[in-house]
């Protein structure tokens, strides 16, 4: 299936990837920061729906779209999608996993807003479609997926169709990463704001493919979280810029110790390293009997036994 295994590229609707990662705890608490703060959540769906259209137009622009909603904002979300996609004119079939009825807030306000048919959830759906988008089930899933959702799940996959996920492949626990039995793995999954845990956590991180990151209209201070995407921009402005006139002992000098010969790479990956950050002086003191695989090593480091 298209996304399993997939590298993990992240693209974004900001200059710069933010490099906080929310819980989903701590996502819910700036979805109903950025409500207290005078946007509709309504304005919040609709802008997540309309990112997840576009990402959809994007990567599968032709064929049939079947949208698959679950009973939460995840299936809102899904709602809003096929309906930008189908006044874009693109063919929606849209499924929803349980009652209309049975919708309430948002959800209800973007099921009501759609003014296609609602078919029922089974596999016929698939039958068809040329892409899928799955808004079953959101990051606070902590049970098995059902039966039914499964059964439709395994058709898409049968066909090795392409999915795109709403904010995380339904089945996968935002904050840890690990997966339910049959969740569909994602060529591109959008979610908003903020990245969760289970984006760069295995086996969630492959499942969920290309992972697009929408600005749907939250503020930046609309939570704190207690993680950050490890990248350049985290350290980059930490690592000292040496002055040209300055000598190498004004730079620093780092030890690695390394093992055995059989054993040499990490300690010279480590010496390596030293030297790219700026250390002026760079010795690897290692066993006499290693001596040799270590000299041969042709940047610029000094070896004592």
């Amino acid at each position: 299936m298209r996304g399993e295994g997939t590298p993990m590229r992240l693209m974004s609707s900001d200059s710069a990837l933010p490099a906080e990662i929310l819980t989903v705890k701590e996502m819910a608490d700036a979805d109903r920061f950025a409500i207290r703060s005078g946007t509709p959540g309504i304005v919040l769906m609709e802008n997540a729906g309309r990112a997840v259209a576009d990402a959809v137009d994007a990567r599968c622009p032709s064929g049939t779209v079947a949208v698959l909603a679950g009973p939460g904002n995840n299936g809102g979300d899904g709602f809003v999608a096929a309906r930008h996609l189908a006044r874009r004119g693109r063919d929606v079939r849209l499924a929803l996993f349980g009652a209309r009825e049975a919708l309430t807030g948002d959800a209800a306000t973007a099921a009501a807003r759609w003014a296609g048919e609602i078919h029922p959830f089974d596999r016929a759906l698939i039958d068809g479609a040329a892409t899928v988008v799955d808004a079953v089930f959101g990051a606070g899933l902590s049970r098995p997926l059902p039966a039914g959702v499964t059964s439709v799940f395994d058709a898409a996959r049968a066909r090795e169709l392409p999915c795109i996920a709403v904010d995380l492949p339904s089945g996968v626990d935002g904050d840890t990463g690990s997966a339910s039995a049959g969740a569909l793995p994602a060529r591109a999954t959008v979610t908003f704001h903020r990245l969760k845990p289970a984006h760069v956590l295995f086996p969630g991180r492959a499942l969920a493919g290309e992972i697009v990151l929408a600005d749907i209209g939250i503020p930046k201070t609309a939570a704190t979280g207690t993680a950050l995407l490890n990248g350049p921009g985290l350290w980059r402005e930490q690592l000292r810029q040496p002055d040209w006139r300055s000598h190498k002992y004004q730079r620093g000098h780092v030890v690695v110790v390394g093992g055995p010969p059989q054993r040499a790479g990490a300690a010279r990956l480590a010496a390596h390293a030293a030297l790219r950050a700026g250390a002026g002086l760079v010795t690897l003191a290692v066993p006499s009997d290693a001596l040799v695989p270590y000299i041969g090593d042709p940047k610029a480091l000094m070896v004592a036994p």
